[in-house]
């Protein structure tokens, strides 16, 4: 993998990340298109190189919710010692978060091996961006939109983390499944997409550090220093992604993310169809 390489990988895994398109399923599509070495021709390598770089762009979420993670976490604390402090809102608040992030914590570990060894082809992704597409579509056009954060229960947060665990399956989306599943409640857009991020950052951390211990060693020497690269610019991009998606989704659709679902979905089966790209 060289510097080019890199910096293409990691600006696109930034762009993707927050978007309900699927980084994953992107960052490898443009490896098998690149062709880039090391990547492109070994499963474990590439399930390591897309976990490491998703490091870059929860370091960007924990930044840019570093305030609402610091209040978060200091109600928790104080929560647990004094009951008198479980009635701030933050207190429930952060137990949500960290309830909606078990369901894909148990899921992608039993399913694991099964997903890298099996599911992990870009025929499962050319379906899923399809179908997933379509699921958010029909959130975006009948959800109500009318929750705030502030209305969240532990049966929707539970929803959402059913929703984020569908991520295991490549080309769902993280972000789009659980948006997708707020919607359907009846979040509105920014509310959906807030909480979809916050309960990201225990999955996508444990993930990607889970992985890349155990899978690095696939990485030849190139790929690695490519990855460090990748991930660096991934942080950077994704920060300004999720700035500008917040801001967007105050008065915006998804119907975008929507039709570019739908235009990557057909242009891989196509593609697939006529042996133009190696599955």
């Amino acid at each position: 993998m060289n510097f080019l390489e890199a910096i293409i990988l990691g600006i696109v895994q930034g762009l993707t990340e927050f978007l309900p398109v699927s980084s994953s399923a992107h960052v490898q599509i443009f490896s098998e298109l690149m062709q880039v070495p090391g990547l492109s021709d070994k499963n474990s390598a590439t399930t390591a190189f897309i976990a490491t770089i998703q490091l870059g762009t929860e370091a960007a979420v924990l930044i840019f919710f570093a305030k609402d993670i610091a209040r978060l976490l200091k109600a928790w604390f104080k929560g647990l010692f004094n009951s008198a402090a479980r009635e701030n809102a933050d207190y429930k608040m952060a137990w949500l978060v960290i309830f909606a992030s078990i369901p894909v914590g148990l899921i992608g570990h039993l399913l694991r091996e099964f997903i890298q060894e099996t599911v992990r082809t870009l025929w499962v992704v050319a379906f899923t961006m399809i179908i997933f597409a379509i699921i958010l579509f029909l959130a975006d056009h009948y959800g109500k939109r009318q929750k705030e954060i502030k209305d969240m229960t532990f049966n929707t947060a539970l929803g959402f983390g059913l929703g984020q665990a569908l991520a295991v399956i490549p080309g769902v989306s993280r972000s789009g499944a659980s948006i997708s599943f707020g919607l359907f409640a009846g979040f509105n857009r920014a509310a959906a997409a807030r909480f979809s991020f916050l309960i990201g950052i225990p999955a996508v951390l444990a993930s990607g550090l889970i992985e890349f211990s155990d899978s690095y060693q696939q990485l030849d020497e190139a790929a690695l220093s490519g990855t460090i690269v990748a991930t660096i610019t991934s942080f950077v991009v994704g920060y300004l992604v999720i700035a500008g998606l917040l801001k967007y989704l105050n008065k915006g659709s998804f119907m975008p993310f929507v039709i570019w679902r739908l235009i990557v979905g057909v242009a891989l089966l196509i593609m697939l169809s006529n042996g133009w790209i190696s599955a």
